[in-house]
């Protein structure tokens, strides 16, 4: 499905030429009726000699009225270049091409129109001439020139045959799973409640699917799709669209929002974009300049930050980061114009290269500038890897969506990436996972620079907790999470396997939930060795009526015995009572030794086996109990 869309100068006979192509007349309004002038936009189709059916937008060439000729051409997938033989070239027709030129429009063809109003052959062979000389520098250059008349029909099957062939030879409309329509109008048909056309690109919509509209967090369901008023159950990339929405009212919608699948799209008040400034600008484009921003049927006031330059010199090129004073719904690759709001004028246009950016960039960085050229040029791997990194760690399946990539290129990218290391798994054990694979699991990813960035972040956090507490084993893992700070919130499960995967280079080890570097030991002082060794041959000599926990605190310090505790050479059993590890081995072992013989044990007999007091004995089967060993009956234990 192929959509044409119309330029040219007001009163050069566009829609009096989509009437006479297609029998249906694009000016709706009143207005329009009443000025026989296109003010807004106006839509009509028509059948190819092929057999090939095609919309039409039909634009208002007025110059007050090129902000909804803006809303119009941003999805088509050619022009009808309209010129009125008997006037030629005018300013409108200048300023149309330029907005085609920086669009991109990939075809076109040129009808000259009104030729039954020229009487000598010469005159509109010096028209075509002129008007091929203005196509000569554009995309447009070398496009078919057809002689027509509306009023005589002179000339129309040729042209529609041009039409057909120049969309033959139209690149296919991509279907990448990601739907997205941009509004152009917004009405209600009694009966049915609110209605949306748009041109759709990038993925199908199906009847009843739910759908978001964005900006404005709206939700709603598909109750009926239309392409050239027959009823669809489906409607494909590149086709004229009129969605019946249930669950949304005409006064929460209007043009510039983008009808999506929910959770595709995220609106944007910050976008990054390479600039190309018209020739014919009337002054530089200057730092920190207020412009219209037009891309898709949006149109938003925007302020300008030049990245790497003072200005702009008209012709010239540069890279622009927008703030917009509302949010829009682009992503990466999509066209957009910028004009002058007063006096209104094109200034020039270009694509944007990253529709999220996570700051306002600084100025003159060349980390930035390259970051960007990376993303413009464009290479799978290169746009698959940018897109993982603005996210990671990300599902496989979200960023081959975000790419914009054909899924086939997509996967043979992210194998290339996966095969030479530039990224991998987040998880060790899943080296083995092809991209299909992992995006069929949406197996979660991280860019080798990203990982580098993030256990480089790891190492410096414990090592400046090794400093801080050096006799520490290591750091609370609940701790080491919240310091850390990702640029993305990491849910638990990846956390965990990113310790893991740490844990598996032999970069940190973990005991007992405390994260340490690999090489970290808990090393004494001299001072602080020979306290250490006095407090265990105190608890050697006395093993069952050991030093309290505050009297082994007050001959080492609280650290020293931490470090004590840690390192498993003491065991605590409650907030007063310490033991040997060893000899706390041997009670417990003894203690089940007897219950296994005799079935139950009371806290005197404990007590009396190992000649100690209550003071111990009791904090000791507590303790028990607590781990699950016994448990109490009465006055006595017993296994569980």
């Amino acid at each position: 499905m192929r959509v044409i869309g119309t330029a040219g100068h007001v009163d050069h006979g566009k829609s009096s030429l989509v009437l006479a192509l297609t029998g249906i007349d694009p000016d709706r309004l009143p207005e329009e009726k009443a000025r026989e002038m296109t003010i807004d936009l106006g839509f009509a189709w028509l059948t190819l000699p092929g057999g090939e059916a095609v919309g039409i937008v039909d634009v208002p060439g007025h110059i007050d009225f090129i902000k909804n000729m803006l809303a119009g051409v941003g999805s088509i997938d050619a022009a009808l270049f309209v010129v009125a033989a008997d006037e030629g070239v005018m300013p409108q027709t200048r300023e149309h091409l330029a907005i085609l030129d920086l669009m991109q429009v990939p075809a076109g063809v040129v009808a000259l129109t009104k030729t039954d109003l020229i009487r000598e052959p010469e005159w509109l062979e010096l028209v075509a001439e002129e008007v091929s000389d203005l196509l000569a520098s554009t995309p447009l250059a070398g496009a078919p020139i057809v002689p027509v008349s509306a009023r005589t029909g002179e000339g129309l099957p040729q042209l529609l045959q041009a039409l057909e062939d120049v969309l033959q030879n139209a690149p296919p409309r991509r279907d990448l799973g990601r739907p997205r329509l941009p509004i152009d109008r917004v009405f209600t048909v009694a009966g049915f409640g609110t209605v949306v056309t748009g041109t759709l690109s990038d993925g199908c919509l199906e009847l009843g699917q739910e759908v978001e509209i964005v900006p404005g967090d709206l939700r709603a369901r598909i109750r009926g799709l239309q392409t050239h008023k027959q009823q669809i159950e489906r409607a494909v990339p590149g086709s004229r669209v009129a969605i019946n929405l249930s669950g949304v009212r005409t006064e929460q919608l209007q043009r510039g929002q983008v009808v999506t699948l929910p959770g595709l799209l995220r609106p944007t008040q910050l976008v990054d974009l390479r600039l190309r400034l018209l020739a014919d600008s009337p002054a530089p484009f200057k730092h920190n300049q207020e412009v219209d921003f037009f891309s898709g049927a949006a149109e938003v006031v925007a302020r300008a930050r030049l990245l790497d330059a003072e200005a702009i010199p008209p012709g010239g090129q540069g890279w622009v980061q927008l703030r917009l004073r509302q949010p829009v719904a682009v992503a990466a690759g999509d066209r957009f114009i910028l004009r002058q709001p007063s006096p209104s004028r094109t200034l020039g246009g270009g694509q944007v290269v990253n529709p999220h950016p996570r700051r306002r960039h600084r100025r003159f960085r060349p980390e930035v500038i390259a970051h960007l050229e990376t993303l413009a040029r464009g290479q799978p791997t290169d746009i698959l890897l940018q897109r993982l990194q603005e996210r990671e760690p990300a599902g496989a399946r979200e960023i081959v969506s975000a790419s914009g990539l054909e899924e086939d290129v997509a996967l043979a990218a992210l194998d290339e990436l996966l095969s030479t290391g530039q990224a991998f798994f987040l998880s060790p054990n899943e080296a083995a996972v092809s991209a299909a694979q992992a995006v069929a699991g949406n197996r979660y990813l991280v860019s080798a620079a990203g990982w580098r960035r993030f256990t480089e972040q790891l190492q410096g956090v414990l090592a400046d907790y090794h400093r801080q507490y050096p006799l520490r084993l290591g750091m609370p893992r609940e701790e080491l999470k919240s310091r850390l700070q990702p640029r993305r919130p990491w849910p638990g499960r990846l956390f965990n396997e990113a310790m893991s995967r740490a844990a598996a280079e032999g970069l940190i080890a973990e005991t007992e939930g405390a994260v340490r570097m690999a090489e970290h030991a808990v090393r004494f002082t001299p001072e602080q060795q020979r306290e250490a060794d006095a407090l265990l041959a105190r608890f050697r000599a006395q093993p069952y009526a050991p030093p309290t926990v505050a009297e082994a605190t007050a001959s080492v310090g609280p650290e020293v015995l931490q470090a004590l505790i840690e390192s498993n050479t003491l065991t605590r059993i409650s907030e007063e009572v310490l033991f040997l590890t060893e000899t706390y081995e041997k009670m417990v072992a003894r203690i089940m030794a007897h219950l296994q013989s005799e079935g139950s044990i009371t806290v005197a007999q404990v007590r009396d086996m190992f000649g100690t007091s209550r003071k111990y004995a009791l904090p000791l089967m507590e303790h028990l109990d607590e781990r699950r060993l016994t448990r109490r009956v009465g006055d006595q234990r017993v296994l569980r």
